[in-house]
């Protein structure tokens, strides 16, 4: 009935879903809804569920009817169950109990099984720590009965067999003596907190004091007489007995600390010019006069046979670098002192450059990193204050920064690429950061940082000053400050704080800015942006010398920087475009008197524009000629184009109420012409020349015309100038009504 049961009745072939989706574990109504929408429309759903609901039910009756002889008898054989069921409860409660008896039995077993393993184990322990202790007591013998039978040879008077003050073992004797005291010293460790090994422990003292105190005689006998095979039997007890350190830190004690205090003379330093540099030649010429041997017989850069070599030792890592290095900071400690920044680079250039060349002495790869890992590699590091230079540094460099900010906007120095101080300092300042008279490797990412604060700080810098009023001076002043210097208007810049206080009651109006001085201020910030992707090139190169390697990551801060000094350049070019704007338009605006030239004066009839057009285009001509080398064409054209929209607009403007004014004024005439029947005066020339109006309409064409002229001498395209169209059609008609007039 259950596998009847799992199959469905096959629906119709045309049916937006799947019967199977039913009898999903993971079946849910709001997804298989939302599924089916994407099909179908939800009337139709509800179509084909009702469709198959009837299926369903016509199968369920079906099934009943087919099983409906198990259905009657299936309350049927039920009867009488729960008495069998009753009658299975007593003999499995019996089971149960037979079962858990069992259970304790077994475990009683066990526990008593693990008794006696861990009682088995305490004795086998017991056992190998009597047997160390016996072996402890063997090899001490052993040792003790070979010295007393070397003493024996070597002197008449007998000695007890606990007694170690004998003379120095040599030889197989000593080889012996090395190789049982390994097997002692194993035992022993093994055997360590047991109290018999307490009563051993004066005897083992003794035995690996004259042990000890034969290998440092053997190897200085060795280093003395230049004896390789001494050295290499030496260095391979001392490897036996493990206490090779102790054979590294007698060459050190015995062989490179005199050396260190005859080389390492403070007074010898200081006051010869390049004592350091002396010093530290010396030192290194310790290695191939001194350690020759020893590199010979462990297995150096100096070639020596396979089988001979004495593995386990770095003499130049364990026994020469620690020395080195106690005796500069013992026997040297001006060598730290960052007190004289130039100073302190020099020594630790010349420092870094000898560490160098002793890492190219070690002869390995692996003894390089071992040098690098030894606590006192990591000693004389930490002994250049570096974080202090930097402060030093930072101090010097961002103080002369700061100095020149905020000063008057004084000229850059003789043969800088800049115009003003400050951007020169700028520059000066981020060349200064990567000089090799500054930069250290360690400090490359510090140095990174400062370089772009000083990009951000002066892009502070140029927007403090774009908010600055320009000269409020006359337009003759002021087109002769645009043609002067800087000098001619001195600024003094407040700090940060003082600016943005506003609320402060002492505070102080804003210095103002000449136009000139804005000029320079653009001149240099193009030439500061385009010479950053410079700095770049010259940043890349130490940056791979420390090891790093993500250059898109500098380039990307670096294009961030640019960018920030790309923001100020609309509130510049506004700045400027307004300034030039409002100084033509003070010209431009003469056009108001031109109706007063010409009224009732029986002037000439014009032939040419008035002055004042020239004067008002003369600072467009000034910037153009005087800056063509300072600023590129293509923002000395945008500034021109700004500047002439703005005043054009307002000069269509004005043009245009004058026309409208004498149309006016003309209208009026005729109307009082109308009424009183009479000529006057103004509507012509006393001799039937041209009206006074139309001589107004003229002279306004010619100046306008003459306008367009000069811009285009000036190389802009008229298209690009707003409202220009549009005022030469204004003048164009009033040349038209000038024509048709005269033809009437």
């Amino acid at each position: 009935m259950e596998a009847r049961s799992m199959n469905l009745p096959r629906g119709p072939g045309h049916l937006c879903f799947d019967k199977d989706e039913f009898l999903k574990p993971n079946f849910d109504v709001d997804h298989f809804v939302s599924e089916c929408r994407k099909r179908v429309q939800l009337e139709e759903l509800r179509d084909d569920l009702e469709l198959y609901y009837k299926l369903l039910k016509t199968a369920m009756v079906e099934l009943i009817n087919k099983d409906y002889a198990d259905f009657v008898n299936l309350s049927t054989n039920l009867v009488g169950m729960d008495k069998a069921l009753n009658q299975l409860s007593v003999p499995l409660g019996q089971l149960r109990e037979e079962v858990m008896s069992l259970k304790s039995c077994v475990s009683e077993g066990i526990n008593a099984i693990d008794e006696r393993l861990s009682k088995q184990e305490d004795i086998r322990r017991k056992k190998m720590c009597v047997l160390r202790l016996i072996q402890v007591i063997k090899s001490v013998e052993k040792i003790e009965k070979i010295l007393h039978s070397q003493n024996s040879k070597e002197s008449s008077s007998p000695s007890s067999s606990s007694e170690v003050s004998s003379p120095l073992l040599t030889g197989q004797v000593l080889e012996r003596v090395a190789t049982e005291f390994n097997q002692l010293q194993f035992h022993a460790v093994q055997s360590k907190g047991m109290p018999l090994l307490d009563k051993l422990k004066p005897r083992i003292v003794g035995i690996t004091a004259m042990l000890q105190q034969s290998l440092e005689g053997l190897l200085l006998e060795g280093l003395q007489s230049s004896n390789i095979d001494i050295i290499r039997h030496c260095l391979r007890t001392y490897a036996t007995i493990d206490k090779t350190r102790d054979a590294e830190a007698l060459v050190g004690e015995v062989l490179v600390k005199p050396y260190v205090d005859e080389v390492i003379v403070e007074q010898y330093v200081q006051s010869h010019p390049n004592g350091l540099q002396t010093m530290y030649n010396r030192l290194l010429e310790f290695v191939p006069l001194h350690c020759r041997l020893l590199r010979e017989v462990t297995g150096g850069s100096i070639p020596s046979e396979k089988g001979n070599t004495v593995p386990g030792y770095d003499f130049l890592v364990n026994s020469v670098w620690p020395e080195f290095v106690r005796g500069l900071e013992v026997k040297l400690p001006s060598l730290f002192n960052p007190g004289n920044p130039d100073a302190f680079h020099e020594k630790y250039t010349i420092s870094m450059d000898f560490v160098r060349k002793f890492e190219r002495q070690c002869g390995s790869q692996a003894s390089v990193k071992r040098l690098r890992l030894h606590p006192s590699y990591q000693s004389f590091n930490d002994k250049w204050n570096l974080p202090v230079y930097f402060q030093i540094r930072f101090r010097e460099i961002a103080g002369a920064l700061e100095s020149a900010l905020s000063e008057e906007l004084k000229e850059a120095p003789g043969g800088s690429p800049y115009h003003l101080l400050a951007t020169h300092m700028v520059w000066e300042s981020l060349q200064k950061c990567w000089s090799a008279q500054i930069f250290l490797p360690l400090l490359a990412p510090r140095l990174w940082k400062l370089s772009l604060q000083i990009v951000a700080r002066y892009s502070v810098f140029v927007n403090e000053l774009l908010l600055r009023p320009i000269s409020n001076e006359s337009t003759k002043d002021h087109r002769k400050t645009l043609a002067g210097s800087t000098k001619e208007t001195p600024l003094n810049l407040g700090s940060v704080e003082d600016q943005g206080n506003e609320s402060a009651p002492d505070t102080q109006p804003l210095p103002s800015i000449s136009t000139t001085q804005l000029v320079l201020v653009a001149a240099d910030l193009d030439h500061l942006q385009d010479w950053l992707p410079e700095l770049l090139e010259i940043i890349k190169p130490k940056f791979e010398s420390v090891g790093f390697k993500d250059i898109a990551c500098i380039s990307g801060a670096l294009e961030d920087s640019k960018d920030s000094l790309l923001g100020c350049w609309p509130t510049l070019n506004n700045k400027i475009i307004q300034d030039l704007s409002d100084s033509c338009f003070s010209c431009l605006k003469s056009a108001l008197e031109i109706p007063r030239l010409y009224r009732r004066t029986n002037k000439e009839v014009p032939t040419k524009a008035l002055p004042y057009v020239d004067s008002a285009l003369k600072p467009f001509y000034q910037l153009k000629n005087e800056y063509r080398d300072t600023l590129k064409p293509a923002i000395i054209d945008q500034w021109l184009e700004g500047a002439l929209s703005g005043s054009t607009q307002k000069y269509f403007e004005t043009i245009s109420d004058i026309l409208n004014s004498v149309k006016k004024m003309e209208e009026s005439l005729k109307r009082l012409k109308q009424a009183r029947k009479t000529v006057t005066s103004n509507s012509a020339s006393l001799n039937g020349g041209m009206s006074d109006d139309n001589k107004i309409r003229l002279q306004l064409a010619l100046d306008v015309e003459y306008y367009g002229t000069q811009m285009q001498k000036m190389g802009l395209q008229l298209n690009n100038i707003k409202s220009f169209s549009g005022l030469s059609e204004l003048v164009q008609a009033a040349r038209d009504q000038i024509s048709a007039e005269q033809t009437t």
